[in-house]
């Protein structure tokens, strides 16, 4: 262990100076995001083995995508890289009707500033708030990710509840439970190289000194596997600009409200089915 400390403290030391060495403007880092399914709290319980082999073939393409985070040491953007959909996959939030799209999460550092440009059934939303802030703990652990030495570091949020628990179905006798909670925290552990110095990071992390390489959060990981210093094509930050201005709790709160009509249209569509039957 002291030797692997020792090598990567070299390899720090020595690709910090080289990158110090250059005039820094920032650069673009790909990830790769991958987020296992929750088929059990999901009506997974009344889904045949083969039938959750269907579905997660069809959510794979929403459950695994590839980010880029385009960086300065105050702004970044990141954005969902485009892809073709395969026939028949479907495409964005459909079921809800009318669709559900999120653009690139703009995060402005020197200006704690939150913005996203989001679209919910037909309408466009600016969502904009505050930087969410996370108090890390910086860990002693460390390894390499790719040429870079990364560093540990973890904390501790509470989990909102998602607005799509309005359209899981009641499960028998679920009521009379009070036994059966989710927890209400969770450990976020992120990677992080001081060898770039940016406190930015993938979707909305940020705040440690260096760049996150990477993030395990709940069911979802995010990897770096790319990263272009200096790019020569330079760097295009566009903060986002377009839709009815709402802040984050606002904004829940439509999505909420919205969940639950489309829940209960689902409901009535069911009841409503050939022969009486759901």
């Amino acid at each position: 262990m002291k030797l692997q400390s020792l090598f990567l403290a070299l390899a720090l030391a020595l690709m910090t100076s080289a990158i110090n060495a250059q005039q820094f403007d920032g650069g673009v880092a790909t990830y790769q995001s991958k987020t296992s399914f929750d088929f059990e709290n999901f009506g997974g319980r009344e889904m045949s083995e083969q039938m959750k082999k269907q579905f997660a073939e069809r959510m794979k393409s929403r459950l695994e995508k590839t980010f880029t985070l385009t960086f300065t040491k105050d702004e970044s953007i990141y954005e969902e890289e485009e892809k073709l959909e395969a026939p028949g996959a479907g495409g964005g939030m459909r079921f809800m009707g009318g669709g559900f799209a999120q653009g690139g999460i703009y995060k402005n550092i020197a200006e704690d500033t939150y913005a996203r440009e989001n679209d919910l059934m037909g309408k466009s939303f600016l969502v904009k708030d505050t930087l969410n802030k996370l108090d890390w703990k910086l860990e002693k652990e460390s390894k390499m990710i790719g040429q870079y030495a990364a560093f540990k570091a973890t904390a501790v949020r509470k989990i909102e509840t998602s607005p799509f628990e309005a359209m899981r179905p009641p499960r028998p006798g679920a009521e009379a439970d009070t036994t059966e909670t989710s927890p209400k925290e969770e450990v976020i552990t992120a990677w992080y190289t001081p060898q770039i110095p940016v406190s930015q990071g993938p979707d909305e992390y940020w705040g440690l000194p260096g760049l996150i390489l990477e993030v395990s959060a709940g069911r979802t990981v995010i990897l770096c596997n790319k990263i272009v210093i200096n790019p020569k094509e330079g760097l295009a930050i566009e903060k986002p600009k377009k839709g009815d201005e709402v802040s984050r709790e606002e904004y829940q709160e439509i999505v909420v409200e919205k969940t639950k009509e489309m829940a209960e249209r689902f409901g009535n569509g069911r009841r409503r089915g050939p022969g009486g039957r759901g």
